[in-house]
């Protein structure tokens, strides 16, 4: 999980609202839990998923880059 609470749970909305249609080929219960793996899912639902689901990725990639570089800042 990521250090923010509220980005985790984005990502948990964003899984479940694209999972049928994007991730159809993941277990049921699957959430990223590293930020490795939550870009690999929003890689998977930018490719099979429409112009909102492109869009948002790019918003939760950009956060999940500016909670890891502001860690990283302050180590």
């Amino acid at each position: 999980m990521t250090p923010d609470p509220a980005l985790d749970a984005e990502v948990r909305s964003f899984v479940d609202d694209y999972r049928e249609r994007c991730l159809w080929f993941v277990r049921a219960d699957y959430y990223p839990s590293t930020p490795d793996e939550i870009l690999r899912v929003l890689r998977w639902i930018r490719a099979r998923g429409d112009r909102e689901a492109f869009q948002r990725a790019g918003k939760i990639e950009e956060w999940l880059s500016r909670t890891f570089n502001e860690k990283s800042a302050a180590s």
